[in-house]
């Protein structure tokens, strides 16, 4: 998604002069180094937001009360979730 939220909202073929096919190695060539480097735990790309990953642990199966009714609910495993932040400068620009 931040590929797509970087060309349709930045628009930096055009604020720099470059054909499509640059712009999508660029930003290719991002997600690969955000890739790797999230998986340490934090990203930031400086300006525009801060990536982070947190473990989600897991729930177990039971039954819970959900909008007033009791609802039969299966367990499930612990998952890796990764989050973007805008950073507070573009937070306060908009």
């Amino acid at each position: 998604w931040l590929f797509f939220f970087l060309v349709f909202f930045f628009k930096p073929k055009t604020a720099y002069e470059m054909k499509k096919g640059e712009v999508t190695k660029v930003l290719n060539s991002l997600a690969a180094v955000a890739a790797k480097e999230v998986k340490k735990g934090k990203f930031v790309i400086p300006g525009v937001c801060m990536i982070k990953t947190r473990l989600k642990p897991a729930t177990k199966a039971g039954k819970r009360e959900m909008f007033g009714k009791v609802c039969v609910v299966k367990a499930k495993p612990a998952k890796t979730v990764v989050k973007a932040f805008p950073v507070a400068a573009l937070k306060k620009s908009v």
